[in-house]
């Protein structure tokens, strides 16, 4: 099983910054992604069917022999994780890309104020807060749902004047002022990390946290012996809907060039 693949998956392409800090960690590895563009943005559904579309894309990795199911996603994150935990019951471990963030913000901010930006869905759910307070209560944390963000960077549109407009907008709300760091809690983000940046001027931490993700994917295999040490993998890209656009917006959060593949994953269902 150790030159299984991993299986990641997100709403959209954004999970692809995720996918490739975890092929730079661990080069060795096969990977398998799923974007789920037929429901995106996920920021906007129920819980209910974030929880049901996110079941349906873990049995078709499942199905392809994945030895460890990687959540890229911060709103399935909030709402998926525990369902997909159970759901999978111990076959496979499961990874989600806001514990990571979390257990490294409550080291590195003790008696700091720490702004979370993402989805509504991430950010209604209130998780972020309270994860990070559960680890370290002297952290204040202040919330701002920017649900603009992910659609604009799924169709392109980023480094240029409108995405600064709407992006400058939203950091300037009130509810993040003073902050001394700022979470990026949704995978599409780092896109736009040089816009927050140049916002910031250098005065704040911004935090990705694709990085820790992958450090902790391998943290889990290496516990569950999974980490492969053949020098072969493969890697397989899908989106459950295809378009050029998606097309061409994979090639910025991936190193190298990319093919998408459509699947047919709701179909007759």
């Amino acid at each position: 099983m150790n030159n299984s693949p991993i299986g990641i998956f997100d709403s959209g392409i954004g999970g692809l910054t995720v996918a490739a800090a975890i092929h730079k960690l661990l080069p060795n590895e096969s990977i398998i992604y799923v974007g789920d563009t037929a429901h995106l943005p996920y920021g906007d559904k129920s819980p209910e069917l974030i929880e049901q579309y996110s079941k349906g894309i873990t049995d078709y990795l499942l199905e392809r022999g994945c030895k460890i199911i990687v959540i890229a996603c911060n709103t399935a994150s909030a709402h998926a994780y525990k369902p997909i935990k159970q759901y999978v019951n111990g076959k496979v471990p499961v990874a989600n890309v806001i514990d990571p963030a979390a257990k490294a913000i409550s080291k590195a901010f003790n008696n700091k104020k720490v702004g979370v930006i993402g989805t509504r869905g991430t950010i209604n759910s209130g998780i972020y807060p309270r994860k990070i307070k559960k680890l370290n209560a002297d952290i204040e944390v202040t919330s701002l749902a920017t649900p603009l963000l992910a659609p604009m960077i799924e169709e392109g549109f980023f480094n240029n004047k409108i995405s600064k407009t709407v992006i400058n907008s939203y950091l300037d709300k009130k509810s993040l002022k003073g902050i001394d760091a700022i979470i990026l809690a949704c995978t599409h983000y780092p896109l736009i990390r040089k816009e927050i940046d140049e916002f910031y001027k250098g005065s704040i931490v911004v935090f990705d946290s694709a990085e820790m993700v992958a450090q902790d994917v391998k943290e889990k295999l290496d516990t569950a012996n999974l980490l492969n040490t053949q020098i072969e993998s493969k890697l397989e890209f899908y989106v459950t809907d295809y378009t050029d656009t998606f097309e061409k917006s994979a090639h910025y959060f991936f190193p190298t060039k990319i093919h998408l593949d459509r699947l047919a994953l709701w179909e007759n269902k």
